[in-house]
């Protein structure tokens, strides 16, 4: 790992190279992220259909725990690229070190709840007899990290929010060869199975947190992490939990959208959760490169909200928009060609490799539309619009797909199942549409209706 340091100056007059330097570490290190997930998934898929279901059961778990995690790194994240466009490199330090003082006693506390509480949510999601003992073996083991993760997660975005997102990337780099090397040794050499894929999980988090404290303790950014810095001010931990509470909020949504979508497929069989479960791999595959390069944008975008640089932060919004568009186009044409071969990578069943592949193809019909959700919803939260971030932000996970899970199955089966969630694709890209043609019209109006979102406090 490279000892200097690699932050970027902010306010750089040529955006394209800057956001390029910014967005590229970013969508390196969560398409790395993606790829763990591949890995983990190509070698739990090894022992069983009953195995990579009971894995793919975890994960609205795992994304309910990430949630408080991501909520308060957002909220974080926007305040200091803020404070930095300002000039307030010292408020900035203290909204730092309180959100990581915040972080570590809610991830014991949920930690130590999700524990209590898991069998009865497997058998709330719908786990078979065979899958639930399975389950809870991955899904116990795993836990056991999760306040290491909330804090990696608050630490990756104060890093990104100053502009480091290369270190952020070597971050993720580590832990996924760390995590790649331990699966084999761990699922197949030790013969612990799923819980041998938990471990090496679990070790690869703990890896990233240690490579963070000692960035923090070198003093390597311009935010200054420290306990001596932490702020407990009331309106201070307001304005970041209300920043941050729309992505918490989506993160939980997804969850629940998650249960809900598992719950539905169990009413079919095990084959047919292993088979949603791989298609919902293949499309947070595609998602997280694209939320990448929103992360990676969301700095610049905050800084030129707070130096009050509206013509610059119009600039921004085109460019990465039309980047993320793009891409997410890209990405649904790859999987509908290339659909049969992906789905092969997961499972060897044919039954569940017929019933993933017309998953796939359903879930990808109007992925070309996540690309301006994404990048709206992280405009929106860059610029402190905490309520409209909400509205579009809950439309994909939220109201659009929730109703239309419970509902649709009912009516179609299976086939229900399956154009919930590409409705709900549709119906958000279409609002997150309408939205960003809104802010670009205040924009170029001077901003006259935005309020700035961030307090004078001294």
């Amino acid at each position: 790992m490279p000892k200097q340091n690699h932050q970027i100056d902010l306010s750089d007059p040529n955006l394209p190279s800057l956001l390029l330097r910014l967005a590229v570490p970013s969508v390196i290190g969560l398409s790395v992220n993606a790829l763990q997930q591949l890995l983990n998934a190509i070698f739990v898929g090894a022992l069983g259909a009953q195995a990579i279901a009971a894995v793919s059961m975890t994960m609205p778990i795992v994304v309910f725990l990430a949630a408080a995690g991501e909520g308060i790194g957002v909220g974080t994240a926007s305040i200091i690229s803020r404070h930095l466009g300002a000039s307030k490199e010292v408020q900035a330090s203290r909204d730092a070190s309180t959100a990581l003082a915040i972080a570590a006693p809610i991830g014991v506390v949920m930690t130590v709840a999700l524990l209590l509480g898991l069998r009865g949510t497997f058998v709330a999601l719908g786990a078979t007899p065979t899958i639930l003992p399975i389950a809870l073996e991955y899904a116990t083991t795993l836990l056991l990290g999760s306040t290491v993760m909330l804090l990696n997660i608050v630490s990756g975005f104060i890093v990104r929010a100053e502009g480091n997102t290369r270190f952020s990337m070597w971050i993720m780099l580590s832990a996924f060869t760390l995590n790649a090397l331990l699966d084999p040794i761990f699922i197949f050499l030790l013969g612990l199975g799923v819980r041998g894929a938990a471990l090496a999980t679990l070790l690869s988090q703990v890896a990233a947190i240690s490579l963070y404290i000692r960035y923090f303790a070198k003093r390597r950014g311009v935010v200054l992490v420290g306990i001596s810095r932490v702020w407990l001010r009331l309106d201070r931990i307001r304005q970041l939990a209300l920043i941050g509470a729309p992505a918490t909020t989506t993160s939980v949504l997804s969850a629940l959208a998650g249960m809900f979508l598992y719950g539905a497929a169990a009413r079919f069989g095990d084959e047919f959760i292993a088979a949603v479960g791989i298609a919902v791999r293949i499309l947070n595959i595609g998602a997280l490169p694209i939320t990448g390069l929103c992360i990676g944008c969301q700095a610049v975008l905050g800084f030129g909200w707070g130096a009050r640089d509206l013509a610059r932060v119009v600039k921004v919004a085109k460019f990465m928009l039309s980047i993320t568009v793009a891409l997410s186009f890209a990405y649904s044409a790859t999987v509908m060609v290339f659909v049969r071969p992906l789905v092969r990578l997961f499972s060897d069943s044919d039954k569940v490799t017929e019933i993933a592949v017309w998953s796939c193809i359903v879930f990808h019909l109007f992925f070309g539309l996540y690309g301006v959700q994404s990048f709206v919803t992280t405009m929106l939260q860059s610029l402190g619009r905490a309520r409209l971030s909400a509205v579009v932000s809950f439309a994909r996970q939220g109201y659009l797909f929730i109703p239309a899970v419970l509902l649709f199955p009912v009516m179609s089966g299976f086939s229900g199942v399956l154009a919930s969630q590409a409705i709900a694709e549709l119906g958000a890209g279409t609002i997150a549409l309408f939205v960003v043609l809104r802010q670009f019209a205040e924009l170029r109006r001077g901003g006259r209706h935005i309020r700035p979102g961030i307090e004078s406090s001294p």
